[in-house]
């Protein structure tokens, strides 16, 4: 079962796709906000959560107050299980509710043509997705970053780094038994080249 874990919307039951997707765990996500609070990278902040699969991700932000989210899901009882997912996250809202958009499009398709720019970016592709085809999603993404944006992807723990591109800074890596997080940041170009941070225990 997953969940909401805090916000206007904490404990609300969330839908996920009977296959083809692996939601994030509570304690993953637990990690990633209390991280991302830490800096101030939610409230108000404008989030992109590629291969959305549930939308848990992205819709935790929107109950901790992100001012606009976009889920990208190209598979169509995903993308129809984020749009349901969404529509509770409004209904639960007090006042104004978030700005919630389901794109059901592949992930370079939607960044090719994306509007805007973004604050915020959780990357959870399917384990067997190919290191050069998320690299090709990194570059896609780099010219999308507002300045300061974090960027948070979401690997197996025997996957390589990600292949970063001038735009993106690694930052750190952590490590949840089987997941892996890797934290990056926009950055000037020249500035990609950073050593990560050691992952420390979790």
């Amino acid at each position: 079962m997953t969940r909401i874990i805090a916000g206007f919307a904490g404990s609300l039951t969330l839908t996920v796709p009977r296959s083809g997707t692996r939601p994030t765990s509570d304690r993953v996500r637990e990690a990633i906000f209390s991280a991302l609070e830490a800096r101030d990278a939610v409230d108000g902040a404008v989030v992109l959560d590629l291969y959305a699969g549930s939308g848990a991700l992205g819709l935790e932000a929107a109950s901790r107050g992100a001012g606009e989210v976009v889920l990208v899901e190209r598979a169509k009882p995903a993308a129809d299980v984020c749009r349901r997912n969404a529509a509770a996250i409004t209904r639960a809202a007090r006042g104004a509710a978030p700005r919630i958009r389901v794109e059901a499009r592949s992930v370079p398709t939607y960044l090719e043509s994306a509007p805007g720019y973004v604050d915020l970016v959780f990357i959870d592709p399917p384990y067997e997705l190919g290191e050069r085809e998320l690299a090709r999603d990194l570059e896609l993404l780099a010219p999308r970053l507002s300045p300061g944006a974090t960027v948070v992807v979401e690997r197996s723990s025997r996957s390589p780094e990600p292949a970063w591109p001038p735009g993106i800074a690694p930052e750190r890596r952590r490590d949840y038994g089987e997941t892996t997080l890797w934290w990056a940041s926009a950055a000037d170009v020249g500035e990609a080249d950073q050593p990560v941070a050691p992952s420390q225990p979790a």
